[in-house]
């Protein structure tokens, strides 16, 4: 590991453990608690919505792009700017199809300025992660490590403005918080079109449609995948909203759990892209990836068991402290989408590694039946249990696509299940299940004391277990700063 891939490790780090819970605990959760649970859950069920309908937008570019441009710095002249136009084209469609879908569904016509400007914050975040794929792609990582916080930090600027400073704060509205998004995305995606204008030896525009179908023909695989992931993890806010007479306040509910779930996610965000370049290196050179599987799932498994359990027993508090009109109800909601995190971050682990071995077609023929159970249930179970019946279809929907990403990777890859190591790993989750139920049931002194202690004894008990070894970590470290 060299020194400059080590001050990104470190700046991600510190953009994912400090920007993005700031936004989101400091910023989005104050947002909801300012609306009020019903306006917030037309927001997300709306955010859900046009998101579905994200893959028309992107259409896999970003990942086509990153790995291209990576491989061949010199194409850039030629890719950027037919690649413009093409996301100008694709812009313009995905906005088209998302007023025939809204037109479709029955949104009321109170509801399209929303939907717009929440298509245009799509269109914006998509054009972003096309630019900054350029910028990777010609190794300027830590300019794209700046960018990558960029807008979260624009946006808490702005929305601590509207959110804070009397008299602003007393006439807040959810569009200010969507036109918030707007303008430090715009900021964003200028500001990298300007960085990689500077690398440009000509920009020169030309309408080429051979060309462009090029692009859509090799970008479609990962569109596939990216697509279905959406449909599967996304669809649950917008059936709520669309099926439930009090379909708003349910999905402000459900938001307001999935949040933290939300929270969670960066951790294996991280983690994903730190390892698909180490697992395809692996691969191409026909190096064990085993090895490298047990250490990463060890570790994002250790993080996620402790925090669901602590999360779990906690959850009603939890939900009381950060939300004004919070019951038990929104604590067992939260209890639900939290254990889904287990499989989550696991998810991020497998998946990655099915990415890098190039075995997409199995893995969307998994979403696919990810997606059928989850919209089954989902069906079923907001009738009659509303935002409480959709985390329990994501619990089960996740962790069946997790199950199923291991059977996938002990297939493709022919890797032997360490009986070991997935002994140790249950032992260490029963234990840890055990020391939060303990506290949360026995601790005499304050709940968030009792909080932490269960968050800190995760740790602990993976060192007590001998499933995590700091010494591994120092190993593991050094043989990638040799290689």
């Amino acid at each position: 590991m060299n020194r400059e891939f080590l001050i990104n490790v470190v700046f991600l780090i510190f953009v994912n453990l400090l920007i993005k819970p700031f936004y989101i605990f400091g910023i989005d959760r104050t947002v909801q608690n300012t609306v009020g649970p019903e306006v917030y859950g037309v927001y997300f069920a709306i955010f859900n919505f046009t998101f579905l309908m994200y893959i028309i937008n992107d259409f896999g570019i970003q990942s086509f792009n990153s790995r291209n441009i990576s491989q061949h710095n010199h194409l850039l002249d030629k890719y950027f700017p037919n690649i413009l136009i093409l996301k100008l084209l694709l812009g313009f469609l995905y906005m088209a199809f998302v007023f025939v879908v809204a037109y479709l569904s029955g949104y009321e016509l109170d509801y399209y300025h929303l939907i717009f400007f929440m298509a245009i914050n799509h269109i914006l975040v998509s054009l972003t992660f096309y630019l900054r794929s350029n910028i990777a792609g010609l190794a300027l990582y830590r300019t794209d490590s700046v960018l990558s916080a960029l807008n979260r930090f624009l946006l808490i600027i702005i929305c601590s403005v509207l959110l804070w400073v009397p008299p602003i704060c007393e006439h807040f509205r959810i569009e200010w918080f969507i036109y918030a998004q707007t303008l430090s995305l715009t900021i964003t995606a200028i500001v990298s079109f300007f960085i990689i204008k500077k690398h440009l030896k000509k920009l020169r525009f030309r309408f080429k449609p051979v060309f462009l179908l090029l692009i859509l023909k090799k970008s479609y695989p990962y569109a596939l995948v990216l697509f279905l992931m959406t449909l599967y993890s996304r669809i649950d806010g917008v059936m709520i909203e669309r099926m439930l007479p009090n379909g708003q306040y349910e999905a402000g509910v459900y938001a307001s759990a999935f949040r933290l779930l939300d929270a969670g996610n960066m951790i294996g965000f991280l983690f994903a892209g730190l390892l698909l370049p180490m697992f395809a290196k692996m691969l191409k050179e026909k190096e064990d990836v085993a090895s490298l599987l047990q250490f990463s799932l060890l570790l994002i498994l250790i993080i996620a068991i402790s925090f669901a359990s602590s999360t779990y027993f906690f959850r009603e508090e939890i939900m009381r402290l950060l939300y004004h009109d919070a019951t038990a109800y929104w604590g067992n909601v939260l209890g639900y989408l939290i254990i889904s995190f287990v499989a989550v971050s696991g998810i991020y682990i497998y998946g990655t590694l099915l990415t890098a071995n190039g075995s997409l077609m199995r893995m969307n023929a998994v979403f696919v039946v990810g997606i059928i159970i989850n919209v089954l249930l989902n069906y079923y179970l907001i009738q009659h249990y509303k935002a409480l019946g959709a985390a329990i279809a994501t619990c089960f929907t996740q962790f069946f696509v997790f199950f199923a990403e291991i059977f996938l990777v002990k297939s493709e890859l022919n890797i032997k299940t360490n009986y070991q190591f997935t002994f140790r790993l249950l032992l260490y989750a029963v234990c840890v299940v055990l020391a939060s139920y303990s506290l949360y049931n026995y601790f005499p002194a304050d709940w968030r004391i009792a909080f932490l202690i269960s968050l800190a004894l995760g740790m602990l008990l993976s060192l007590v277990l001998g499933l995590f070894d700091p010494r591994t970590l120092v190993r593991f470290i050094n043989k990638k700063r040799q290689s």
